[in-house]
């Protein structure tokens, strides 16, 4: 198959290239070679490449600064999205896309996770925008595929275990304080390409959720990773209330991939199985490229 990746140059984006690429022609595409939310550009590169399924991992992701840059994350999350619906539909490509946990409010008691027959009510601007990609994916085009995940991380561009990693690999001796009240299931990017692979092989329709089994706080997993990791740390439990942020985010982010399991498609892991992995492959990069970044020794 032919498969276009938008969104290319990010973690997903890159995993998924790395684990399509042995079977398929794969042209993967960031934002400065592709740019989502103009509507001809996108049209012209499909016309062009042709792609047998056009996988969308491009997104805003930063949910604060999504608070106040209200209009750059409505029209990637959203408008690019249509964009790339109406592309599909024009020549006949099924449309992959990527959504996230924050479609839903968190209201549920934990443990409870979120089903994908539930109803979505997001609480913040950056799940509202989700919302309104998805949306605009299922009008757009009924040859489509909607994965919803959370917490993701992977080697490649920004995320919560480099972010914990790098503030302590810069003063061991200063105390952090994580959020111990928000639960959900971290989730590997390069599991979740595997997990997307098998989704396109058994040409899947329609949402699913796919997230790492089992759940943790952001406290538990930072404990967790730099534990893993070996590297020494002061880091303190506080509540949402202690750490407030410009965005809200759901107090309960716990994903239940169930139409993997019903389908028989799930191949995702345990969270804590796959953070051990991860950090058994990535250790001494991981530490190697945020020293040589901030001259750390």
């Amino acid at each position: 198959m032919k498969i276009l990746i938008t969104g290319g140059t990010g973690q997903l984006g890159q995993d998924c290239r790395e684990v399509l690429n042995s079977e398929n022609r794969v042209v993967s595409l960031g934002s400065r070679e592709l740019d989502i939310t103009r509507q001809e550009a996108v049209h012209q590169m499909v016309r062009q490449l042709m792609p047998d399924i056009i996988l969308n991992c491009a997104a805003f992701t930063r949910v604060d600064d999504c608070e106040t840059a209200r209009d750059t994350a409505w029209q990637v999350n959203a408008e690019g999205p249509r964009n790339l619906a109406g592309a599909a539909r024009k020549t006949g490509a099924k449309l992959i896309h990527i959504s996230s946990d924050y479609v839903f409010d968190g209201k549920k008691p934990v443990p409870e996770a979120y089903s994908e027959a539930d109803v979505a009510n997001p609480i913040s601007f950056y799940g509202k925008t989700k919302w309104a990609g998805e949306e605009a994916v299922r009008e757009g085009v009924g040859n489509h595929m909607i994965v919803r995940t959370a917490w993701l991380y992977g080697l490649g561009g920004q995320n919560f275990l480099k972010t914990i990693l790098r503030l302590v690999l810069r003063d061991s001796e200063r105390v952090l304080r994580v959020v111990d009240d928000q639960f959900g299931s971290p989730t590997w990017s390069y599991r979740l390409a595997l997990q997307i692979k098998r989704l396109m092989e058994a040409d899947g329709r329609g949402t699913y959720h796919a997230t790492s089994e089992g759940h943790c706080t952001w406290y538990e997993l930072a404990a967790q990773f730099l534990e893993k990791m070996g590297v020494s740390h002061r880091i303190v439990a506080c509540t949402s209330e202690d750490y407030p942020t410009p965005a809200r985010r759901p107090l309960n982010s716990i994903l239940e991939n169930h139409r993997l399991k019903t389908d028989g498609l799930n191949r995702m892991k345990p969270w804590d199985m796959d953070l051990g992995e991860f950090v058994r492959r990535f250790r001494e990069r991981l530490i190697g490229e945020i020293r040589e970044n901030q001259d750390i020794t």
